[in-house]
């Protein structure tokens, strides 16, 4: 008897329906054919376990499972349950009739319990996109599931559960999840606040001019001087999440198994903070079965690199193309498959091996030339995408004892959301552009225009600080964020003057 069930298979952040088709006939060996991993292989040693568990036999015939299309490589163990309920089925110990309505998904335990799986969500919206009245699946993925609409999702623990509903002796209520109000009511909802932080209101007002352009910042100073702490605090003052970001950022974070079962939408922007001791793959993506990097991770929220100059050189160098192209395309013989990254980069480093360059108390103990050895680890292209190096000096006693209270995330992210709303206007018209960083050599030009006294004091500054040819292009966008913050809609000097000090390794100075 042959019998087809259905699942699906993720590639990048997108699913495709595969039918697994279960024949049993004369003979008594097990067949897995439709180029399985060793994970499928293997499942029938869990399938047989589980289905016995359930009180059911395994046939002991000539079982043959084809997983199609056969020329797409299969992974996992979550087809474990897809193909216990077609050898099932082909036994007649379960009805039959429903099975082709649905998808089934889920990793079976040796006592017949259901395991979580990863990409629940681009699954389920296979589901829905194929026709299909349902999606099966492991409980700890189903509020996950549930987020698409016109899909019942059913949630279940053990195989005994899933033949139940089959056979119809139970009758399960689908899984319900009301995505706007799951959304709305948990948006921006942050442990932390920028209110926390004591002192560092120059460093403070540097990361709301990132967070209103969309700019790239490095953070320069001593141990112990609050750079991590200030950044750990920057996704509270961006701008929340709509829901299609947040179905984006799901996405990707189902696909690496990242969610746990009480999280259905993520309604948070994303922070991660590898270890510099991070490879290539780990942080771009990929491996024999691609998965997405860390750059992909921090889709729509922030990649923080802490002690940036310890990273290796080349796993620094991978992330130039994804920070121009805001993806990454992974290919392999067989397959290709792209993740979005558009993340806000930032770093942090102090200023020399010892530490204390430029401190105002302690003495550098590095040698001449030590200085600039060490900063150059970081390449130029790369440094190049870095539009604010802001130089971070330590808080004194007096402010980190002060009494008096700080600005609110809150209060700096409603100066963001105004200053992002008006680029919204700006870019209405430009495809694939929604904020000052992203803007063209040629659209600077257009949007970020100076009057003669601004030239000449762009001119001045490049002259006397050192400043290098690329950094004129990087003063004159981080300028127009900060005319928008003051909803100004001419760059006047104050703007030019405050940018042109964002610049500090850009300075002679920092030659040693």
């Amino acid at each position: 008897m042959l019998i087809k069930t259905y699942g699906s298979a993720v590639f990048g952040v997108n699913a495709l329906t595969i039918t697994i088709e279960v024949s049993i006939g004369g003979g008594n060996r097990y067949h897995i054919v439709g180029l399985p991993d060793n994970a499928i292989k293997e499942s029938l040693r869990r399938i047989e376990s589980a289905i016995q568990s359930a009180g059911l036999k395994m046939p002991r015939q000539k079982i043959v499972i084809n997983l199609a299309p056969a020329d797409i490589r299969k992974e996992g163990s979550a087809y474990d349950l897809p193909i216990a309920m077609g050898i099932l089925a082909a036994s007649g110990q379960i009805e039959s009739a429903a099975l082709d309505k649905y998808f089934i998904m889920g990793e079976l335990s040796l006592d017949g319990g259901l395991q979580p799986i990863k990409g629940a969500l681009p699954i389920s919206i296979q589901a829905r996109t194929a026709g299909f009245k349902g999606f099966i699946l492991p409980k700890d993925n189903s509020r996950e599931a549930a987020i698409v609409t016109e899909l019942l999702v059913y949630g279940m623990c053990n195989l005994s559960e899933v033949v139940a509903f089959f056979n119809g002796t139970a009758q399960p209520e689908p899984v319900i999840v009301n995505t706007r109000d799951e959304f709305y009511n948990n948006v921006s909802n942050y442990e932390q606040d920028f209110s926390d932080v004591k002192g560092q209101e120059n460093i403070k007002r540097a990361l709301e001019i990132a967070a209103a352009g969309g700019h790239n910042l490095i953070l320069i100073g001593p141990p112990g001087a609050g750079k991590t702490m200030l950044a750990k605090r920057l996704p509270t003052i961006l701008p929340p999440l709509n829901l299609q970001e947040a179905l984006e950022t799901t996405k990707i974070h189902s696909v690496a198994g990242k969610l746990n079962a009480a999280e259905s939408l993520m309604t948070e922007r994303p922070y991660r903070s590898p270890h510099h001791t991070i490879s290539d793959m780990a942080l771009v993506g990929g491996g024999a079965n691609p998965q997405p990097g860390e750059i992909s991770l921090a889709h729509n929220g922030v990649l923080f690199l802490d002690e940036l100059p310890e990273f290796k050189r080349s796993v620094l160098e991978v992330m130039r193309q994804p920070l121009e192209d805001r993806s990454v395309t992974i290919s392999r013989s067989r397959l290709s498959v792209e993740y979005p990254a558009s993340f806000m980069l930032i770093a942090s480093m102090n200023p020399c091996p010892c530490g204390f360059f430029n401190h105002p108390e302690k003495e550098c103990i590095c040698g001449a030339g030590v200085v600039q050895k060490y900063l150059s680890k970081i390449s130029g292209p790369l440094l190049d995408r870095i539009d604010l190096h802001v130089e971070v000096t330590p808080v004194n006693f007096n402010e980190l004892t002060s009494a008096f209270e700080t600005e609110k995330s809150a209060t700096i992210r409603e100066r963001v959301i105004k200053a992002r709303a008006i680029q919204d206007t700006r870019f209405s018209t430009s495809q694939n552009l929604y904020y000052n960083a992203q803007m063209s050599p040629n659209m600077v030009r257009t949007v970020c225009k100076i009057n003669d006294a601004g030239q000449g004091l762009i001119k001045k500054a490049m002259e006397k600080l050192g400043l290098s040819a690329r950094a004129y292009d990087r003063i004159l966008k981080v300028s127009r964020t900060i005319a928008d913050l003051a909803e100004s809609k001419d760059i006047k000097l104050e703007h030019l003057a405050e940018a042109i000090h964002y610049r500090s390794l850009d300075r002679d100075s920092w030659s040693g």
